[in-house]
């Protein structure tokens, strides 16, 4: 294995050189994908091929990618580093830990609008991926959004359920030094629930875990519990709301405000039946003031569930049930 030759200095820590580059997930229902991202979320979508969908929300010629396939789930999450130096490190460390770090072939690449990535199956086993470059496109965005906030704080974030959060947390501070925002302790569905809340850079947290006190357990099918972008404005927001209502796309949770990172947001259940959650004016973390709190409930007002039905809250026990049968991947040290 072999990264682009760099006489860059090493950083001595990754915090601040790593954001969401882009996601990919899998699904057989393109068509549907299609409608939800351009006419629910307002995103710009092209079809590059028939079994392809991919949408843009700046420059970056991918961000949420969907390939045609059964899984119906998240296959893979991209976070783009500053530079080769930040590249090398990461992959030293992941290396030094015994884990397989292997790059992707062009074809993959262009798939997912990178000149070249590198991946390792990551906790839970999701494909976890590496970049320094994107694929930049010229051309103009249509969407129906009229924008979303990107940069420094890259794509968003992604929250996922855990039942070895302690492991999980633990393997992105040592990869990529990061920090600990906050915690958020609540009771949903029945369940006593444990959220803990993961910054690489400026954004508040790109990466959350929520776990079930006591006996551990995972209630969800797919990979993550959602993906979130960050809408530029309050009508971009109100709007996509609107729409999805209007669609009859199913709302997860309705309009409401975070307590920690005080973002105004909705989540919607997509084709594939994870959630992604548009958010709007999250504050921006100052380092030299920052510190971690632990609150209670995850909501100051709304996120209102609308989805609980006695099917899903069905299908849910049942999962529970199934992943106490299913040891969950965990990387603890040495994984040689």
């Amino acid at each position: 294995m072999s990264t682009t030759t760099t006489t860059e200095a090493a950083p001595k820590s990754l915090f601040g050189c790593v954001r969401m580059g882009y996601l990919l997930a899998e699904s057989n229902r393109l068509d549907e994908w299609a409608t939800f991202a351009a006419q629910g979320l307002g995103l710009h979508v092209d079809v590059p091929r028939r079994d392809v969908v991919a949408c843009r929300i700046d420059a970056h010629q991918r961000r949420l990618i969907v390939r045609e396939g059964p899984a119906e789930d998240v296959i893979a999450i991209g976070w783009q580093l500053s530079d080769a130096a930040a590249l090398q490190l990461a992959i030293a460390r992941l290396s030094a830990r015994g884990i397989r770090v292997q790059e992707g072939n062009t074809a993959e690449a262009a798939l997912r609008g990178v000149d070249r990535f590198w991946f390792f199956a990551g906790p839970k086993k999701l494909r976890t991926e590496i970049f320094t470059a994107p694929v930049i496109s010229n051309l103009p965005l249509e969407m129906k959004a009229s924008g979303f906030v990107t940069d420094a704080a890259g794509m968003g974030h992604v929250a996922v359920t855990t039942r070895h959060p302690e492991a999980m947390q633990a393997f992105w501070k040592e990869i990529f030094d990061a920090r600990l925002s906050d915690e958020i302790e609540d009771k949903i569905d029945g369940l006593d629930l444990d959220f803990a809340f993961l910054r690489f850079n400026e954004r508040h947290h790109s990466f959350a875990t929520a776990s079930t006190r006591g006996i551990r357990l995972n209630p969800l099918r797919t990979q993550i519990h959602h993906m979130n972008l960050q809408c530029a404005s309050l009508d971009d927001l109100t709007q996509a709301y609107l729409r999805c209502r209007v669609l009859g796309y199913p709302i997860a949770n309705a309009i409401g405000q975070h307590p920690n990172d005080r973002e105004l947001s909705f989540y919607v259940q997509t084709p594939s039946g994870f959630e992604i959650e548009l958010g709007w004016n999250p504050l921006v973390v100052d380092e030299q003031t920052w510190c971690p709190t632990t609150y209670r409930g995850i909501s100051l007002w709304g996120h209102r569930p609308e989805n609980l039905s006695l099917r899903v809250r069905l299908g849910r026990f049942r999962r529970c049930l199934i992943s106490l049968m299913q040891p969950e991947f965990t990387i603890r040290g040495d994984q040689s």
